[in-house]
C-alpha cells in the first residue's frame, strides 16, 4: 500500500490520522512480517515522536497492538479466545483479556418472527424483545449480536441500559429465565453488506456466524445470532477424554 501524507490542515489530530492509516495497513496485512518500530514511522510520516507513540498507544487499547518486552510492537493476533461446547458470555470474555466491552443498541423491541418461533418451539404469533447490538471492545467493533427473548418477563430488558453490561445478568435480574445449557453452530461466513459496515470489515473478509439455542431445564428461552470478526476472536476446542464433539456436513 503506498503511503500517503498526513493531511496537516485537517481538524483531525495528525494522531488520530496516522492511526486510522495503520488501522488500514493492519486490516491489508501488511505489517503481516512485523509491526515498523517507532522511529520507522516517524520517518515515514514525517512527524514526531510523540504522534507515532500516541498513535500506537490508541491502536495497543483497542487490542490490534500489543508491545512485549525485547520485542517493541507486534500485532496481537488471538484478541479473545473462548472455549468450545460451553455456555459463554461475550461480555465476559472480553472483559476477562482486560478488555473494555461496551455496546451500542441497534434495535431494541417487541417483535413477532415466525422463523424465531419456530427454533424457539412456541406458536408464530409468540411476541419477543429483540435486542440487536454492535458489540465492541476497547471502542473497536467486534461483533452484530441478535438475541430474541420470549416471555412477559422478558419486557423488562426494554429499560435496560445497555452500555456496558451482559444479557444474562439483566435476564436474572428482570426475573426472566436464565439459559444453563444450550447448542451452538458456528459458520464462516462472507457478512452482509450492512454488518461489513458495521464491523469496518473489508470486502473479502470473514466472520464467524454463531447460531445459538439458549434452554433453561430443557425449555428453550433464547434465541440468538453472532456475527464476529474471525480476525479478533478465536474459538478453541478442548478434547476431554470420554466427551464427544462432531464434525457434521452443512445442509445442502
Amino acid at each position: 500500500m503506498a503511503l500517503t501524507p498526513l493531511d496537516r490542515h485537517s481538524p483531525m489530530p495528525l494522531w488520530a490520522q496516522l492511526e486510522k492509516k495503520l488501522r488500514e495497513r493492519l486490516d491489508a496485512g501488511e505489517f503481516d512480517e512485523g509491526f515498523p518500530t517507532d522511529l520507522r514511522l516517524t520517518n515515514d510520516y514525517e512527524v514526531s515522536r510523540h504522534t507515532v507513540r500516541e498513535a500506537v498507544r490508541h491502536l495497543n487499547k483497542t487490542g490490534l497492538l500489543k508491545r512485549e518486552r525485547g520485542r517493541g510492537t507486534v500485532i496481537n493476533r488471538s484478541e479473545f479466545e473462548q472455549p468450545l461446547g460451553t455456555l459463554y458470555s461475550l461480555f465476559q470474555s472480553v472483559e476477562s483479556a482486560g478488555v473494555l466491552q461496551t455496546s451500542l443498541v441497534l434495535r431494541l423491541e417487541v417483535v413477532t418472527d415466525s422463523v424465531v418461533a419456530s427454533h424457539l418451539e412456541v406458536p408464530e404469533d409468540t411476541e419477543f424483545v429483540l435486542l440487536e447490538r454492535l458489540r465492541l471492545a476497547a471502542g473497536a467493533p467486534l461483533a452484530v449480536d441478535r438475541a430474541w427473548i420470549p416471555g412477559e418477563k422478558a419486557r423488562g430488558l426494554l429499560d435496560v441500559d445497555w452500555s456496558h453490561t451482559a444479557l444474562y445478568a439483566e435476564l436474572a435480574q428482570s426475573g426472566a429465565p436464565v439459559p444453563n445449557h444450550g447448542r451452538e453452530t458456528l459458520t464462516p461466513v462472507m457478512p452482509s453488506a450492512a454488518d461489513r459496515e458495521l464491523l469496518e470489515l473489508g470486502e473479502r473478509d470473514a466472520v464467524f456466524f454463531l447460531e445459538r439455542l439458549g434452554c433453561r431445564d430443557g425449555i428453550p428461552v433464547e434465541w440468538r445470532t453472532t456475527i464476529i470478526r474471525g480476525n479478533r476472536y478465536r474459538f478453541v476446542s478442548d478434547w476431554t477424554k470420554g466427551e464427544r464433539s462432531e464434525l457434521r456436513p452443512s445442509a445442502v
